[in-house]
């Protein structure tokens, strides 16, 4: 059944058409959808009960509760979710995504997944080793801001959760537009990063098209390096990443910043430092260096808390504005690198599952 949750009101004008109702009733849903975020038909108390019964015989509104969650020793909530991605014709596959809600004070971030599993296959990466599980509805993604504890405490967000972001352009584009418009959330865009592995077709329409924040995984600036532990590098190189990044303006409202795990030992040299350097030159950004955490089967540990001090100042030193990243929700697996929404059977309740989520300011 087609969802309400996500449509604009130009969509909402057809279903209430559809349904026979007047046209002033699809500004009440949208009201009711983006403003109230009701989490069902029957909550949209100034419809007739008829129009909501007609509603609810055609239409589903798209929110559904987590099936799960956990709480690390330092307040940072994880959500899992039961989405049915399409597989084609009538058919649908049952999978699981994970929400990461991450307070700070004054903030609260949530981690968005805008994939089931990722394509992307980085081999450092919890998520892309459980694979490709289907691409959720901008339904799925935008349920992960309404219906995560204390919803209306949320300031910020960062698609940063399981999945890569531009190989779901079309849904995460349908959010971001709820999230921005006027008649939606009405956030600013700059409480919105998307976070990318660097999707060259899809990040040129992202770049032209939106108005949010940029975050680029970059995480070793030599191809031949990058692509043993990123497949992505032999399609999409990050020297042309970075090269189209430099042809827009990011000395406005809009920010670009580069993701940079450290390994021991792989990425975490002089040369490397100035290699990242070199590439970086003369471009408006941040680089935010992140601890990695250790998964199984992987050879690699984490650089030490003085290298990584000693790579940022270098950066630094040079002109590069660069932070170390605190890591946060750990102990639940709610950190960088572990979300991997594997669940036995997503009915039940909250397993022991696993992903990639960054904070992010």
């Amino acid at each position: 059944m087609e969802k309400l949750l996500g449509k604009s009101p130009a969509e909402l004008e057809i279903v209430v058409r559809n349904c026979g109702l007047k046209p002033f009733v699809a500004k009440q849903i949208a009201r009711w959808l983006y403003v109230s975020k009701v989490r069902s038909v029957d909550e949209m108390t100034n419809i007739s009960k008829e129009g909501r019964e007609i509603l609810k015989s055609r239409y589903e509104l798209g929110a559904s509760a987590p099936i799960g969650k956990a709480e690390s020793s330092d307040g940072t909530l994880k959500y899992i979710f039961k989405v049915q991605t399409p597989l084609g014709g009538n058919m649908v596959q049952t999978s699981a995504i994970e929400s990461v809600v991450i307070p700070d004070g004054d903030r609260s971030t949530l981690c968005v997944s805008s994939q089931a599993g990722c394509r992307m296959n980085c081999k450092f990466c919890m998520t892309g080793r459980g694979g490709f599980k289907g691409q959720p509805l901008v339904s799925d993604i935008l349920n992960q801001f309404i219906s995560v504890g204390d919803s209306d405490k949320l300031t910020n967000a960062v698609f940063m959760g399981m999945g890569e972001p531009l190989d779901n352009y079309d849904e995460v584009s349908r959010a971001i537009e709820v999230l921005t418009a006027d008649w939606g959330f009405a956030w600013s865009p700059k409480r919105i990063t998307v976070s990318s592995i660097g999707v060259l077709p899809n990040l040129k329409r992202y770049l032209d098209e939106q108005k949010t924040h940029l975050a680029i995984s970059l995480h070793n600036p030599f191809g031949e390096e990058r692509v043993k532990f990123m497949p992505v590098e032999k399609a999409w190189p990050i020297s042309k990443v970075v090269d189209l990044i430099r042809q827009y303006d990011w000395t406005g409202q809009r920010r670009v910043s580069f993701e940079y795990t450290m390994f021991a030992g792989w990425n975490d040299s002089k040369r490397h430092a100035d290699a990242l350097i070199r590439l970086l030159k003369g471009l408006e950004c941040r680089v935010n260096l992140i601890r990695f955490h250790k998964i199984p089967d992987f050879p690699y540990e984490s650089s030490p808390r003085q290298v990584m001090e000693a790579f940022r100042d270098r950066l630094s030193s040079n002109g590069i504005t660069c932070t170390i990243r605190a890591s946060r929700g750990e102990d639940i697996l709610a950190a960088c690198g572990l979300l991997a929404g594997q669940v036995e059977n997503v009915e039940v309740n909250y397993l022991h599952n696993e992903e990639n989520s960054h904070y992010y300011d």
